[in-house]
């Protein structure tokens, strides 16, 4: 298999320079009965641009993906994302991004062209755009063939594609991806991440991810921010993370700043599969 080529040599010329800002955070907090989750945290994210959210677990990386992407208010502070503030224009932010969770949130009774279907209908996709973004993308992400089998028979790494073929399916602006490559196998972890970046190739999708593998962090990002205990403590480009920390790779840059303690869950699973049906009931 090929190995797949950094970004940052391909296209950090369009994420680097492009001043148009997709996603811009400003003072974001959140707070819990007295815990404060995310505290006071701003930052950007330029149109195209590929950017890693790397914290370790509990650091607030899941909180601010669900204030990002409408599941949760925010105690203060402001998001524009894609022109909309999620607080106010909720349909427009949604329609905005795509998303694939940690965990899976496919529908096991349903076959993957099916999933796709539901997807494509609940976005409220044209039937004939539908039809033909659901071949083009089940082709890109070499499912077309399975398209008619129940999802409950396709092995981890097959769900996993089809998650990235379904957060697709409406043309976002924005693709979160949180631990996309959790448990996935080397070879289907590289295959995933080279249909995502043919996607931010042909089609300018800014993708925002988190991670615990950091070299892929190291490899794809072209800008990194790193929260912990709920605050931003550095962001950069990964050269510029190890030269501020005077380390050699970004993991170790990550441990610099974050230190070596292990840390708890955020959030369990099923919160993480419950996340999709949420978006849709608030409003």
């Amino acid at each position: 298999m090929n190995k797949i080529q950094n970004p940052k040599s391909q296209n950090s010329e369009q994420g680097d320079n492009n001043s148009e800002n997709i996603i811009t955070v400003t003072n974001l907090t959140k707070r819990y009965n007295g815990f404060t989750a995310v505290d006071n945290i701003s930052f950007e994210v330029k149109k195209g641009q590929i950017f890693a959210f790397l914290g370790p677990n509990g650091a607030g990386k899941t909180t601010t993906i669900k204030m990002l992407t409408t599941l949760l208010l925010p105690s203060s502070g402001s998001i524009s994302l894609n022109g909309f503030d999620p607080k106010f224009n909720q349909d427009k932010v949604r329609q905005s991004f795509g998303i694939v969770f940690q965990d899976p949130s496919l529908d096991d009774e349903l076959t993957a062209y099916e999933n796709l279907e539901f997807h494509g209908v609940l976005y409220k996709v044209p039937n004939a755009i539908r039809k033909e973004r659901m071949e083009e993308l089940l082709k890109l992400v070499e499912l077309w063939d399975k398209r008619d089998l129940l999802v409950k028979t396709f092995s981890g790494g097959m769900k996993r594609r089809l998650e990235i073929a379904r957060g697709l399916l409406h043309h976002p602006k924005i693709f979160f991806l949180d631990e996309p490559t959790q448990g996935l196998d080397p070879q289907t972890r590289n295959k995933m991440w080279e249909y995502i970046l043919d996607l931010n190739t042909k089609e300018q999708i800014t993708i925002f991810f988190t991670t615990h593998y950091i070299e892929e962090a190291e490899k794809i990002a072209q800008k990194v921010a790193i929260i912990d205990h709920g605050k931003i403590v550095s962001s950069g480009t990964s050269d510029e993370l190890k030269k501020n920390t005077k380390s050699n790779t970004l993991e170790e840059a990550f441990l610099s700043l974050t230190g070596h303690e292990i840390r708890t869950e955020e959030a369990n699973a099923i919160e993480h599969m419950r996340m999709n049906r949420r978006m849709w009931r608030r409003g």
